[in-house]
């Protein structure tokens, strides 16, 4: 069970790192979250940090990887299937490769998850399409 998406940014691996690897800062994603509440002390970069997305997605930074580039994090609670009485175990994983060929970047974003009651994949996999999406339009 999970999700697999990517997508290639016509931009540094290192650029695109930038973007997105502090957990609080989500502006690289403008037209896809409206806000984020920051919940608790943790800096955006200190495993543990805790934050809400729109109101309704709530996630906790499991790990951080500047070497490999690759951020982990939990859903532990959400609307519909990613309820926490709806799956159990969800942990989405983003990582930036760069490509040999150009300046440009491949951004693997997946997910996978214990248990649930309903279709995670198909609730989520156009979000992280949407989010991918405006990460290649223009990485901050």
């Amino acid at each position: 069970m999970g999700c697999y998406n990517s997508i290639v940014v016509n931009a540094a691996a290192d650029k695109v790192w930038t973007a997105l690897r502090d957990f609080h800062d989500l502006s690289a994603f403008p037209n896809v979250i409206e806000n984020v509440d920051i919940v608790g002390d943790a800096t955006g970069t200190q495993i543990g940090a805790k934050r809400v997305l729109n109101g309704a997605f709530h996630e906790t930074l499991l790990a951080l990887d500047d070497d490999a580039r690759v951020i982990r994090y939990s859903i532990d609670d959400g609307p519909e299937v990613l309820a926490k009485d709806s799956v159990s175990g969800y942990v989405g994983q983003v990582q930036v490769f760069p490509v040999t060929n150009g300046d440009a970047s491949f951004v693997l974003w997946t997910s996978s998850w214990d248990n649930s009651n309903g279709d995670v994949a198909e609730f989520c996999n156009p979000i992280y399409q949407a989010l991918l999406g405006d990460l290649k339009a223009s990485p901050s």
